[in-house]
């Protein structure tokens, strides 16, 4: 095969993959391409179909590979948008790789980490406060979240993902309480967790919890800075409880 028409086998293949991800298998196109290269045109004899069968499924595998290395690029296009805070690039590239791969639970925690610090720099040009783009954002956040959830129950970043959105975009922290215990059960020694949970339960008037969260903070941690943050949160508790 010359190189000008394997460059050109190479186009077909790609875009039909492409075509593929968004329209569903398309046979006639397998078969120009196996026509182009392979010689697989109108088999007649019983030897002409088995050869033009074992073709066209070696075309399938071909073209299953290249959606799935596809779907691989679009994910690591999103990470690289990400580390460039470029959030808004990375939704769409998310959004991309999530047709290749729907039941991957990264892909939605990144969505909903994404949609998160897109919530936050939505503007707000109407005087009454309404803000219809960042509602929308922190809904795609929290669906992002819940959707790597039900993939996997215990996925511990999208657990603490989801309750800071609860807690301080939300003003659900009641929501936060119940997936925060159950990511403590999880990693015991998560002391931002510790901290956001003894937060969640202070604003729920639960002071005598968050005290001994905080005083758990306080055993746990190996940062003297840490333990007296979590010592001050726990008289602020206390004091609460008490005063």
């Amino acid at each position: 095969m010359n190189r000008n028409k394997a460059f050109v086998l190479f186009c077909l293949i790609f875009c039909g993959a492409m075509f593929f991800s968004s329209c569903g298998p398309n046979t006639n196109y397998i078969k120009r391409v196996q026509s182009l290269e392979e010689n697989v045109s109108s088999p007649t004899t019983i030897d002409e179909l088995k050869d033009a069968i074992k073709k066209y499924q070696d075309r399938v595998e071909d073209i299953i590979a290249a959606e799935s290395q596809t779907g691989i690029w679009y994910k690591i296009l999103a990470t690289r948008y990400i580390d460039n805070k470029m959030y808004a690039e990375a939704l769409n590239a998310l959004q991309r790789a999530i047709t290749y791969y729907p039941t991957n639970q990264n892909l939605y925690y990144y969505v909903g980490v994404c949609a998160g610090y897109m919530a936050n720099s939505a503007l707000d040009f109407d005087v009454d406060g309404y803000n219809p783009e960042r509602i929308n954002y922190l809904k795609l956040s929290e669906s992002g979240y819940l959707r790597a959830l039900e993939l996997e129950s215990t996925y511990a970043r999208a657990l603490y993902g989801l309750s800071v959105l609860y807690v301080y975009e939300l003003d659900r922290s009641y929501d936060a309480i119940p997936l925060l215990e159950k990511l403590l059960t999880i990693d015991t020694k998560d002391v931002d967790a510790m901290f956001l949970l003894g937060h969640a339960y202070y604003l729920n008037y639960e002071f005598q919890l968050a005290a001994d969260m905080y005083e758990r903070v306080a055993k746990t941690t190996t940062s003297d800075k840490t333990r007296q943050e979590a010592e001050a949160d726990k008289k602020i508790a206390l004091d609460a409880l008490y005063g």
